[in-house]
């Protein structure tokens, strides 16, 4: 099925969005992607429940207003918190998928695995509920791993090595397995899986991504032609910025050409993906 006219829109504060949107076009180059930042509000996780609800209804109108056939939410923070308001707002009418990290599939594999995320998202209940609804007790170790979200954001290599670092220190020696339990994590993947040698990484923006084309009745097709990659910044029409640029996926999607697989972090395997659109709950 054709995607021309196709749009989609992805609602993130900052950077966290790229591993995702770099899978859609990966996957569906046809289909136009509305990348919706939040400069003026980053970062979300701090902020009031509240607050979060309110950009992120707010980013959803603003992409509806330009057409949007799907709303898909890159975040944790903004998943947890606004999903369930945004669907009351958009849907039936317009499919709106969320995050869910890749505890599932880490999970199935059977191997102690650990679960690399921000301080709060670590002590969170949202986490606690995963792993307790599909890892057996003692399987899943929380890693935090504080100031490795701000050093991707901002794009800084030294404060990202430090940060990378600490949380290798921290990781139990047994784990097979990491789950990237914040979307900024995967644009780093090289060094995580460098400071954690055969160690697997379980990343879910694959399987959002696949979840965004299932909602629309899409198939994959990396070779149709490219479509256009608008930013909006705070609402507001713009380039995206320097440090997204740095990584290889941000630098792809700023010239609105294709991205192939060697830019994106690696998926789990075909058979192992949860529905990161659908586990806990329906997100």
């Amino acid at each position: 099925m054709p995607a021309s006219g196709t749009r989609i829109a992805l609602i993130d504060s900052g950077l966290g969005m790229l591993p995702t949107a770099g899978w859609l076009r990966h996957l569906r180059p046809d289909a136009h992607l509305d990348l919706l930042m939040d400069p003026a509000g980053m970062p979300w996780g701090g902020r009031p429940g509240e607050w979060i609800v309110e950009r992120v209804l707010g980013a959803a109108r603003l992409a509806v207003a330009r057409g949007a056939d799907v709303v898909v939410v890159p975040c944790n923070t903004a998943s947890v918190t606004a999903l369930v308001p945004l669907r009351a707002e958009l849907e039936p009418a317009r499919p709106v998928v969320g995050t869910v990290p890749a505890v599932k599939p880490a999970a199935a594999s059977g191997e102690p695995f650990g679960i690399w995320a921000t301080e709060g998202t670590s002590a969170s209940a949202y986490q606690a509920d995963l792993v307790a609804l599909f890892a057996t007790p003692g399987q899943a170790t929380a890693v935090p791993c504080p100031g490795l979200a701000d050093a991707v954001e901002a794009a800084e290599p030294g404060a990202v090595a430090a940060a990378v670092a600490f949380g290798a220190s921290r990781t139990p020696g047994d784990v097979h397995g990491i789950v990237l339990g914040c979307t900024h994590y995967p644009l780093v993947s090289d060094a995580i899986a460098a400071a954690l040698p055969n160690v697997r990484l379980y990343d879910s923006s694959r399987a959002v991504a696949g979840q965004a084309l299932r909602r629309l009745g899409l198939d994959p097709a990396p070779d149709a032609e490219p479509a256009g990659v608008s930013v909006l910044l705070s609402g507001d029409e713009g380039d995206l910025p320097t440090t997204a640029r740095s990584y290889p996926v941000g630098a792809a999607l700023a010239g609105a050409g294709p991205v192939g697989c060697d830019l994106l972090p690696p998926p789990v395997r075909d058979d192992a993906l949860a529905d990161a659109g659908a586990s806990v709950p329906r997100l």
